[in-house]
C-alpha cells in the first residue's frame, strides 16, 4: 500500500497522477481541513472543495466531478471510502479548494 499526501492549492492540484504502465486501486482519499476550530465563529474556516476522477485524455469537466462544493469545517476530515477506485495509466485525481487554502488530502493506493 501507498500514500501520497498533497495540499489543495485554489488551483487544480494533482492528488494522484497514474504513471505510464501502471494500474492503482485507490482505496480511501482523506481530506482534512488544518485551520483551528473557532466555537465563537463557526462561520469562519470553512473551505469547500471539489474532486474530480479524470480519465487519461480528458479535461476537468462538470462530467467528472465526484465531489461538487463540499463544506469541511476547521478541525474536520472528510473520508472517501465507501466505493473503490480502479486508474489506469494516465488516470488521476483532481482537487480544487477555495480560498482559504487549508485542505490537505492523503490518497491511499495500491498498484494492481
Amino acid at each position: 500500500m501507498a500514500i501520497a499526501s498533497t495540499a489543495i492549492a485554489n488551483t487544480d492540484t494533482n492528488l494522484l497522477l497514474v504513471p505510464g504502465g501502471k494500474s492503482y486501486a485507490v482505496l480511501t482519499i482523506m481530506v482534512c481541513n488544518t485551520d483551528t476550530p473557532n466555537p465563537v465563529h463557526q462561520e469562519h474556516g470553512i473551505t469547500n472543495f471539489d474532486l474530480h476522477l479524470i480519465a487519461s485524455g480528458d479535461a476537468k469537466s462538470d462530467t467528472n466531478k465526484v465531489i461538487n462544493s463540499l463544506q469541511l469545517p476547521a478541525g474536520e476530515t472528510f473520508t472517501f471510502d465507501s466505493e473503490k477506485i480502479v486508474l489506469e495509466a494516465g488516470d488521476k485525481i483532481v482537487a480544487l479548494g477555495e480560498s482559504p487554502t487549508n485542505l490537505v488530502a492523503t490518497v491511499s493506493y495500491l498498484e494492481v
